[in-house]
């Protein structure tokens, strides 16, 4: 835990008993902070997570959601850790990638403009006099956030740097720092086509520069692609390009 972190705790746990003060001091904190009472369930949330997450409306949180049954939470198996901090433990989780689908589900959130958000996270206590833990603050700081644009054209720019290869979606999602299923869904929105079709254009693309090269036959063009020349790639071919590749070996001679 960073030397910063271990001020704001300290700071925070210094104003134990004087709550109007916690509160408009978690209010206008710059880092996204929840509250949470001794049961889990949140009791405060400031301004900076309403802005993170969109979620305008505070009473949609507050009362409402309880760490304990968050489902990506109990997923991860983190639910014993989560409860140390209930202990009176400071509870520290390193890197978490922050469920933004889930969260737009509960919340009915249409769009947010970031698309994948990396936090470390802190859980820690506040006592009353008596040494009794009467709320768990969970302190939220981005480690990485990836808006979208940046990440599709490292996936792209991986697209087009192994397009000889089998295409493989596992490791295209890994170069851009995503998961599969957000991956696939965040490269159509932004590109219009599946990383799938993108990989078959970019070697279309290819395949007709090889094509124009007439020292080569027709067959050694799809060999130089990695790609076997038969009735299925030339099927394939002809529905990217409208011809057939001897009409458009033809057609350039």
């Amino acid at each position: 835990m960073s030397d910063e972190q271990n001020e704001i705790i300290k700071s925070f746990q210094s104003l134990s008993g004087q709550d109007e003060l916690l509160s408009k001091v978690i209010e206008f904190f710059p880092y996204p902070i929840q509250v949470y009472d001794p049961e889990g369930t949140s009791v405060l949330v400031n301004k900076a997570i309403l802005k993170e997450y969109h979620t305008v409306d505070p009473n949609l949180v507050i009362g409402r959601y309880n760490i304990f049954k968050d489902p990506s939470i109990i997923e991860l198996g983190q639910i014993e850790s989560v409860k140390r901090a209930f202990s009176g433990e400071v509870v520290y989780f390193n890197d978490v990638r922050v469920p933004l689908e889930e969260i737009a589900a509960r919340y009915g959130i249409e769009d947010f403009d970031v698309e994948a958000v990396y936090q470390d996270i802190t859980l820690f206590p506040i006592f009353d006099d008596d040494k009794r833990v009467i709320y768990v603050v969970a302190l939220m700081i981005n480690r990485r956030v990836y808006r979208g644009k940046e990440e599709i054209e490292k996936a792209k720019e991986y697209i087009e740097r192994h397009w000889l290869e089998k295409f493989n979606a596992d490791e295209i999602a890994k170069a851009a720092y995503l998961s599969k299923a957000h991956f696939t869904k965040l490269f159509k929105k932004h590109t219009g086509v599946t990383p799938h079709e993108y990989y078959v254009n970019y070697k279309i693309g290819k395949l007709k520069d090889k094509l124009r090269d007439t020292n080569l036959s027709i067959a050694q063009a799809f060999a130089a692609c990695n790609i076997d020349y038969n009735g299925y790639s030339a099927k394939v071919f002809k529905a990217k390009t409208g011809v057939s590749p001897s009409n458009f070996r033809i057609n350039i001679e």
